[in-house]
């Protein structure tokens, strides 16, 4: 059954097991090959459906040093979930690159092993602000992949869409940056907001094609409670991609791998790929295999939940050591049963309470 396509209250058959490639499954049958690890819950952008400036103002209080997770207690965590079949760690905030001495990190989680022996696909996510001065030296760390955040190409959009009147143009050094620094792949983020920023939606298609960088275009989300989310300004994606499919003949491609969020398309000219991650109008939770570490580490199993499990105690003081943090976290797992998006409109009902984005790193 495809899980795109699937009924309301589809539920497979219960109890997690260990198949032969040894990945942990939950109790939908989804294995847990991503690990999303938030550095800090402060970004240096207020965009309007993560962080708005009425909510996180001047006077709101951020996580102390203390609480946070050093960089030994994140490789902790990250060596017990690739033991358990991750294959991909992606560094989160908030704004990952304002923590301090990133590379070391970096570098400690790129000497990890996968369950086969080969090292993780490192990648983050960042607004790109600080990255013309960071992309050097976190490529020659080991980070392999770079995600950009970047909601609009005009500047005074662009300029609107973070509230801190920050400019497009240092955005778009730092892709450059990236682009010399050798990454494997880049992409690029845009979360699309129906009268607010669609009509830049065209325009950073055609400065991306032929980049060599895969723009995706993100459905406005209702992750956390104080973004204002109204069906109304979701734009879904197939009515974007006729928008450009008008302009530029698209062609599908295939998942590269099982879990994808985003619906891959290329040009036909041979201009690049685009994607459309589309969590409102073609729900994917029947194969997310996507856990979300909190800075101050709580675990949490899907983006809208409203509470997440807390490792901290497994991490600090508790005498278990690692087979006993390796043994919550299949504890979890195995019990994870979280299709949010599948049950949107009965969820919000009845679940209104939900973590806001800068906290799990969406």
């Amino acid at each position: 059954m495809d899980a795109r396509t699937a009924p309301l209250l589809w539920i497979p058959r219960v109890g997690a097991t260990r198949p032969t490639d040894g990945a942990l499954r939950d109790r939908r049958q989804r294995p847990l090959r991503d690990l999303r690890i938030s550095l800090t819950d402060r970004c240096n952008f207020r965009c309007g459906y993560c962080m708005p400036r009425s909510r996180f103002g001047p006077g709101h209080r951020f996580l102390p040093q203390s609480q946070l997770l050093n960089f030994e207690e994140i490789a902790q965590v990250a060596r017990q979930a690739l033991a358990l079949g991750v294959r991909t760690l992606r560094l989160t905030g908030g704004e990952p690159l304002l923590r301090r001495d990133l590379a070391r990190l970096i570098g400690q989680l790129a000497a990890l092993r996968t369950l086969d022996g080969e090292p993780p696909d490192l990648a983050i996510t960042t607004n790109g602000s600080l990255l013309a001065d960071q992309a050097g030296a976190l490529r020659e760390a080991g980070l392999k992949r770079v995600t950009v955040s970047l909601d609009a190409l005009d500047d005074a959009v662009f300029r609107r869409m973070n509230d801190v009147d920050f400019p497009v143009a240092e955005v778009l050094r730092g892709l450059e940056a990236a682009q010399r620094a050798g990454f494997e792949r880049i992409k690029v983020n845009m979360v699309v907001r129906r009268g607010v920023n669609d009509a830049q939606a065209v325009l950073l298609a055609e400065h991306f094609r032929g980049s060599g960088m895969v723009l995706r275009f993100i459905e406005f989300m209702d992750a956390g409670c104080h973004n204002g989310w109204r069906m109304d300004e979701v734009l879904p994606s197939d009515m974007l991609r006729e928008r450009i499919a008008a302009r530029w003949q698209l062609l599908p491609l295939p998942a590269t791998r099982g879990g994808e969020t985003a619906q891959r398309w290329r040009y036909a000219d041979g201009a690049g790929e685009i994607g459309f991650i589309s969590s409102v109008s073609h729900a994917f939770c029947g194969d997310c295999t996507r856990a979300r570490l909190t800075a101050d580490g709580r675990l949490f199993t899907c983006l809208f939940a409203a509470q997440g499990h807390d490792l901290r105690p497994l991490l600090r003081g508790a005498q278990v050591g690692e087979s006993g943090l390796r043994e919550r976290l299949v504890a979890i797992w195995a019990g994870r049963n979280d299709a949010y998006s599948e049950q949107r409109e009965a969820l919000r009902l009845l679940r209104p309470e939900r973590a806001d984005m800068h906290v799990l790193g969406g």
